[in-house]
């Protein structure tokens, strides 16, 4: 006979079936492993220095004046309208502050209360692969289905014909990353009215995850919200976690027409309801800084990305350069690895330095367990210890 204690263990740890398998995030898995084996983490993309002390200060004086209760639901008036000027100063897109801005706990709450919203169980999103591991988790949770539409190497291109394809009679949404996580892909604007043509043609709403906006390279960030016909059907999403070194205040936005918006909100009361109260006219503040601000920030990466790029390529990786955000791709196979997963545990003890294997981005892991990921947005002095760690794998050295 099972007692009472037997029958309620087992319960309470039960996952529900449409979340199993999801199992603990690889970025905590991978963090653990950094802090187990002393490696420098290039795994998690967070920065290991503070933004600008203008938004620091702004979060200290908030603090002191008691803006330490809740905010509006909707965000507090200043940091809407900080939103809505930002957008409009770097993009070209006019949202109305009062009923087109949303404020969110990150860009993942944002991106959790628009499939929540808008999705049904059964219905379908369509996003390219590799795919940052919180999409299918947030399509799970509705009870949606990510359909994956592949970004080839060494460009990470798509095939138009795989987009088609890829759009079914339950697709309710299309998720797209620019400047895009893991890769550093930035979608051109050739691609993006591609985009544009299959959601306008297929009754679309598109569902931009923009939080490496101000993080290009090469090439021009073009918000999807900017094509032709794709402004009244799309919900931009950002956040202020990149931009400005603070990523965990957890301070995000959309934007979309009053409708959408809407829906979000009506979401959003039930999750955070608010969030982040003296956080936010810090990051008001860090919108409003000059433009000197944003050109540096990306100047500064792309130093960054070089040291690094250069220590993973005399190593003997295939790297792929990134356009944008702060990671860079490699492939494991010139080093005779066939394992992404299996290589960055090894590569802890051996080297040690932490990657994320991108396999874990793949619905089909097969497809990317040849590939790593690795972030540049650390110290100068971590960068290059990392990249004379990583040296010592290069065919020769012992």
């Amino acid at each position: 006979m099972v007692s009472r204690d037997e029958e309620r263990r087992p319960y309470s740890c039960r996952v529900i079936e449409r979340l199993q398998g999801l199992g603990t995030t690889i970025f905590a898995e991978m963090s653990a492993l950094a802090a187990r084996t002393g490696a420098i983490n290039l795994g998690q993309g967070f920065p290991d220095t503070d933004g600008p002390d203008e938004v620091k200060r702004a979060a200290i004086a908030a603090i002191e004046r008691g803006d330490n209760q809740y905010p509006p639901a909707i965000g507090s008036e200043g940091l809407r309208n900080a939103i809505a000027a930002h957008q409009r100063r770097f993009w070209g897109l006019d949202y109305d502050p009062a009923t087109e801005v949303l404020v969110t706990a990150g860009a993942s709450e944002a991106l959790a209360a628009t499939v929540l919203a808008l999705c049904e169980p059964g219905d379908e999103i369509v996003a390219f692969e590799p795919a940052y591991d919180m999409y299918p988790a947030v399509a799970a949770l509705a009870g949606a289905r990510l359909r994956p539409v592949p970004l080839d190497p060494p460009a990470f291109t798509f095939d138009p014909d795989d987009l088609r394809r890829a759009v079914g009679p339950r697709t309710r949404l299309l998720l797209l990353n620019s400047p895009h996580n893991p890769t550093g892909k930035v979608f051109g604007r050739a691609e993006l009215e591609v985009i544009a043509r299959v959601c306008q043609e297929h009754g679309l709403v598109a569902v931009t995850d923009e939080v490496y906006e101000h993080i290009v390279f090469d090439g021009t960030h073009v918000p999807l919200a900017s094509v032709p016909g794709m402004r009244d059907r799309t919900i931009a999403i950002s956040s202020g976690g990149k931009t400005f070194s603070f990523t965990g205040w957890k301070v995000g936005w959309a934007c979309a027409p009053a409708g959408l918006i809407y829906s979000l909100r009506t979401v959003k009361q039930f999750l955070t309801f608010a969030n982040a109260a003296p956080f936010q006219p810090a990051i008001a503040a860090g919108l409003a800084l000059p433009d000197d601000y944003f050109r540096d920030l990306a100047a500064g990466l792309v130093t960054k990305r070089d040291v690094l790029c250069d220590g993973l390529t005399t190593a003997g990786f295939d790297v792929h350069r990134p356009a944008g955000t702060y990671y860079v791709t490699a492939d494991i196979r010139p080093l005779g690895a066939a394992d992404g997963m299996e290589f960055c545990e090894w590569l802890a003890y051996q080297c040690g330095v932490v990657a994320i294997p991108t396999q874990v981005f793949y619905a089909d892991p097969a497809r990317g367990r040849h590939l790593v990921r690795f972030a540049f947005c650390k110290r100068d002095e971590v960068l290059k210890e990392a990249a004379d760690r990583l040296r010592a794998l290069a065919p020769g050295r012992d």
